[in-house]
């Protein structure tokens, strides 16, 4: 299996200090939604693994995530495409879960889903706390 993982905010769409809290606020990057429908098409799957602590922070809800992911999910379809997994980290960065990057607890749902070891996965972030977890799978 060919497994992409990619980070969400700031690769796939446009990031915001203020957050993306909304699916209007959700604008994907120039040529993002047709590079993903293109590696899905060459036999990549691409899941994406996100920290989204606007939800413990009261910014948004889980319905209105799922409504941006499923804009993902459909704006990649009409490409003729396919998005795989979407796992996000709902907590705060002081909350001390597993699966907020840096920690690598959402690569390693990811390889699990799909029963595969991260040695041989792909993992593009736009942030130090991306590097760290793809770092941190080894340890």
């Amino acid at each position: 299996m060919k497994l992409l993982i990619l980070d969400r905010d700031g690769v796939i769409n446009y990031d915001s200090d203020a957050y993306i809290k909304s699916v209007a606020e959700w604008i994907p990057l120039p040529g993002s939604i047709e590079a993903i429908a293109q590696l899905s098409k060459a036999g990549w799957t691409v899941a994406v693994a996100t920290n989204q602590s606007g939800i413990a922070r009261g910014y948004y809800d889980l319905a209105t995530l799922d409504a941006m992911h499923a804009r993902l999910r459909a704006l990649v379809a009409e490409q003729g495409g396919e998005v795989g997994l979407i796992v996000y980290c709902p907590h705060g960065p002081d909350e001390g879960c597993d699966c907020r990057k840096p920690k690598p607890g959402m690569l390693k749902t990811i390889a699990a889903h799909y029963h595969v070891e991260l040695n041989n996965v792909w993992f593009v972030g736009d942030s130090l706390g991306d590097l760290e977890a793809a770092k941190a799978v080894d340890s």
